[in-house]
């Protein structure tokens, strides 16, 4: 019996597979192997004492704290904000809509500026803070506010397909069954969103993590109180020290990619738990 081939729009698997691996290892497998290699020239000795200085350690420390602190709010307010955009219909909702991707558009030098103006002790709340004790501008928490900003729209974008697939019926069995609100959400609704929860997580913390335009001008560059690893990393080459600033961004490589795995693991077994609940 002949062998019938199925007809594809695409190429064969080896001639995709093999444009797939190009573009691939021109953009981001050479790249991240040039920053290995640059970062070994320190040796491992050069390599620990560079990324336990003082400045540096406090400089990752506030990058991924401020980090994994901007991704736990959007996932809050993302979930919350992608909720009411699906599920209600009110004036200007499709300009809130529209407004989720400023972010996007916007370059983050020119939030930066903006955030910083409004939130400086003189600005439009910034005022206000002041008045209550509470500094925005130049200070751990307008790194926060920064991040939340440019990283809220990959929740919120995140979550809206997997709240719009949710099943109303499912929602009104469990009420007719006597659950109450919260027992509905925590147990109908919240595992159908864990998976898109944790995508969107994992995408704002990658995009907080890496963010340098919005925190530059806000965070007031303070060296071991508000300077984030991006800025020392860019100071470092400023100075042509090229293999410290090697050494600084594979650190926060490694642990960007411990970080990930261990998520996109969770998110794995997440999805089990639904398909065998489902089941």
């Amino acid at each position: 019996m002949a062998l019938i081939r199925r007809r594809t729009v695409l190429p064969g698997f080896g001639l995709t597979f093999g444009i797939t691996l190009t573009y691939l290892s021109l953009i981001v497998l050479l790249p991240l192997s040039a920053l290995l290699v640059k970062a070994s020239d320190m040796g491992w000795s050069g390599l620990l004492a560079t990324v336990t200085e003082p400045r540096v350690v406090a400089s990752l420390e506030l990058s991924f704290l401020a980090a994994l602190a901007a991704a736990l709010i959007n996932l809050v307010l993302g979930l919350a904000l992608a909720w009411t955009l699906v599920r209600y219909r009110f004036p200007g909702r499709r300009l809130l809509d529209a407004a989720i991707d400023l972010p996007f558009a916007l370059p983050t030098a020119v939030s930066g500026l903006a955030l910083t103006a409004i939130l400086a002790p003189t600005g439009w709340i910034g005022t206000y803070l002041e008045e209550i004790g509470v500094r925005a501008a130049f200070t751990r928490t307008g790194v926060v506010i920064a991040l939340v900003f440019i990283g809220l729209p990959f929740m919120v974008r995140t979550a809206q397909p997997a709240i719009a697939d949710l099943d109303r019926e499912t929602e009104e069995a469990a009420a007719s069954l006597g659950a109450g609100r919260w027992q509905t959400f925590r147990r109908v609704l919240l595992p159908a969103l864990v998976p898109a929860c944790v995508t969107g997580f994992t995408l704002a913390f990658a995009r907080a993590l890496g963010e340098y335009g919005s925190v530059v001008f806000i965070s007031g560059n303070m060296p071991g109180k508000t300077e984030i690893a991006s800025v020392l990393i860019i100071g470092k080459l400023e100075q042509y020290d090229y293999a410290g600033a090697a050494g600084i961004a594979t650190v926060m490589l490694a642990v960007s990619l411990a970080m990930l795995i261990t998520i996109n693991l969770l998110q794995r077994w997440a999805g089990v738990r639904q398909r065998e609940a489902g089941a």
